[in-house]
């Protein structure tokens, strides 16, 4: 039986989980400073270790009302493609391993682009659901290729 790590982040009070594998590091909330010109869905840049990285808001990205930045507030950080992109999330607390009978294929009722990134449901307990997420299948191909083309 196969079990996975993943990095539980909330956005109000939905958890959603995503691979360790795929994250680079979590770090504290810092304030992007915005670019012009820059594609929209991009909130900023910060310094990361030195790199100038784009920040996206989850948030936003899922349509989802902005909230305030909190001490909780953390960045997600991956690499997409060649290129480390930061995501802003309201908090990322803990890490959890699912085996294989713990995880459900996303139901029929998500279609569209969010069935590109929602990978499953993870099950913790019985009342406790996790929606499984690829942070690489969040922005179109379209969106990689602009964030790869940017001038930082």
């Amino acid at each position: 039986m196969s079990e996975n790590q993943y990095v539980v982040f909330k956005l109000d009070e939905n958890e959603f989980g995503i691979d360790i594998m795929n994250v680079k590091e979590i770090i504290p909330y810092q304030e992007p400073v915005h670019v012009p010109n820059t594609p929209d869905f991009v909130e900023g840049i910060i310094n990361y270790r030195g790199n100038v990285i784009p920040v996206i808001n989850l948030r936003e990205r899922f349509d989802m009302d902005v909230k305030q930045i909190t001490k909780d507030t953390r960045i997600i950080v991956i690499t997409l493609k060649e290129k480390e992109v930061g995501f802003i999330v309201d908090e990322a607390s803990q890490t959890i391993r699912l085996n294989e009978e713990q995880i459900d294929p996303a139901p029929g009722i998500i279609a569209g682009i969010e069935k590109r990134y929602i990978t499953g449901i993870g099950k913790v307990d019985e009342n406790r659901l996790i929606i499984l997420l690829d942070l690489k299948e969040i922005l179109t191909d379209e969106e990689k290729n602009e964030i790869e083309n940017m001038e930082l």
